[in-house]
């Protein structure tokens, strides 16, 4: 088989980007080691940026998302029992829209098999090879069968723990990485949100976070330990938690059956150069954000936009600029959500070994935050997204 451009992860970033590709003329196939249901059902970020909106539904693919999606203007941001609203659209003019990442991939797959073009789930054993080269190859298994794909280029969008990283060189690859000494307890409860907007909590005893998937979904967190053990936390006990955290006077928490519940780590990474030869890695193959930000998604999505760009660009005139430079256009982005995602992350965590002084100027700067206009406007600004760098 031969194909322009193979594509290895059938997340949001590969799934954007063969789209986009397709939009443009340019073959591709996608590789992905999972089964369907299982990536369609991996419950991830729900919070899309107003330019990331823009550009589904500029590709066609955000009928749904329109329909069912739910529009913010805004988040709460909670400290010393009292909440402060962020208001986006005042500050920035744009807002949110919380639609679950699975909720993308359905999409996207739906409309990828519905116009015909492959995506093969569960591929076996896949690998790369001679991306230092003009002519790369990918070899993996589909039921007992050894497949190897022809291709130009290699996008790798195949998640933090994929195969493309690696295939860099170790003396090319510079790693920036930070593990915070906290992780999130999260929670998907049959239950109505009980906010209309996104609550995010800084407690004496902890940060949580008050989210929700759909009108009857909430997605809710609570800071805990890296190591904890979930069998120590029942469902009432965690409800218990959320309230005591999130509570204010007047305001009641809905509880509902809870349907998942998980322990997630935190964790800022970085690899530099997101680019080798010829192959070119995007989304969680190339960084990892605290999710305090919101910016996973969002910046799996501005990466395949830059490289969707530079291969229409190289296949029509020939022209190699944009492609030489993406992997610096790609970081400048993704510095500028690392720092605001780092911001968020400290401002409304608690760490443990803060002092008395750093907990009085944590508040200050939650003060701070919510009551200039300037810093309300910065902290908006970066949460309905940067506007993208021209390429």
């Amino acid at each position: 088989m031969q194909v322009q451009v193979g594509i290895i992860g059938a997340g949001p970033a590969g799934l954007i980007l063969c789209h986009l590709l397709n939009r443009a003329g340019i073959s591709s196939i996608v590789l992905e080691k999972h089964s369907r249901s299982y990536v369609e059902e991996r419950v991830r970020a729900g919070v899309l940026e107003h330019g990331t909106v823009d550009l589904l539904v500029e590709m066609g693919l955000g009928e749904r998302m329109r329909r069912e999606g739910l529009v913010h203007d805004g988040i709460e941001v909670q400290f010393s029992g009292r909440r402060h609203r962020i208001d986006f659209k005042a500050l920035t003019g744009k807002g949110i829209t919380v639609y679950g990442q699975n909720e993308v991939v359905k999409d996207l797959t739906d409309a990828r098999l519905a116009q015909g073009k492959p995506i093969v789930f569960e591929a076996e054993d896949v690998s790369i090879h001679g991306v230092d080269n003009e002519h790369p190859k990918i070899r993996y298994h589909k039921e007992g069968n050894a497949v190897e794909v022809g291709c130009d280029f290699v996008a790798g969008c195949d998640g933090f723990h994929g195969i493309c990283r690696a295939s860099i060189p170790p003396d090319v690859l510079t790693i920036y990485e930070r593990t915070y000494p906290f992780a999130w307890l999260g929670i998907l409860a049959e239950a109505p949100p009980s906010s209309e907007e996104l609550v995010y909590s800084n407690h004496d005893r902890g940060f949580a976070l008050l989210s929700m998937r759909s009108a009857r979904i909430s997605r809710l967190y609570l800071q805990c330990t890296p190591d904890e053990d979930l069998n120590e936390w029942p469902d009432d006990r965690i409800w218990e938690e959320l309230e005591t955290r999130l509570q204010i006077p007047g305001w009641t928490l809905i509880r509902g059956p809870v349907l998942q519940k998980g322990v997630a780590g935190m964790r800022s990474f970085v690899a530099e150069p997101m680019q080798y030869g010829r192959l070119f890695i995007a989304g969680d193959a190339a960084h990892i954000v605290p999710p305090t930000g919101a910016k996973g998604l969002n910046l799996a999505a501005a990466d395949v936009r830059v490289l969707a760009h530079a291969l229409s660009l190289f296949y029509t005139s020939g022209d190699r600029s944009v492609l030489d430079r993406y992997s610096e256009i790609c970081l400048r982005r993704v510095w500028k959500a690392q720092r605001f995602s780092w911001w968020m992350t400290s401002m409304l965590h608690r760490f443990p070994d803060e002092s008395s002084f750093d907990r009085r100027r944590q508040l200050a700067e939650l003060d701070y935050v919510t009551s200039s206009h300037a810093a309300s406007q910065s902290l908006a600004e970066n949460y309905v997204g940067l506007p993208f760098d021209p390429i």
